[in-house]
């Protein structure tokens, strides 16, 4: 019944644990960026997108090229919230004394 007990405990600081980080990624900030830099776009952790910034000198320009530029900084700021999401997933499974499949 013990083992029971700290699995149990074990379960809810996981739990509990996996809520904080859920915070933590929502309070940070993660920038993508594409064309050198002409087209920027900012993430939560969570790879929520939350800012857009588009050099000036861009719109006068290929609408389509704009299009995929956008669509490369987005790419990109997702990618790095993904891989910040997973590093933290890793530490908690790492403090655990058996496997446990996570994700957020």
């Amino acid at each position: 019944m013990t083992d029971l007990r700290a699995l149990l405990t074990i379960g809810q600081q996981v739990q509990g644990r996996l809520a904080a980080i859920q915070t933590e990624l929502a309070n940070r900030t993660v920038t993508g960026s594409a064309g050198g830099g002409m087209v920027t776009v900012t993430a939560d952790g969570r790879g929520q997108v939350r800012d857009i910034r588009i050099d000036p000198s861009l719109l006068g320009g290929d609408v389509e090229m704009l299009e995929d530029l956008v669509l490369a900084a987005v790419t990109e700021v997702q990618k790095k919230a993904a891989d910040i999401a997973q590093d933290e997933i890793k530490k908690v499974q790492s403090a655990l004394p058996f496997p446990l499949p996570f994700s957020l």
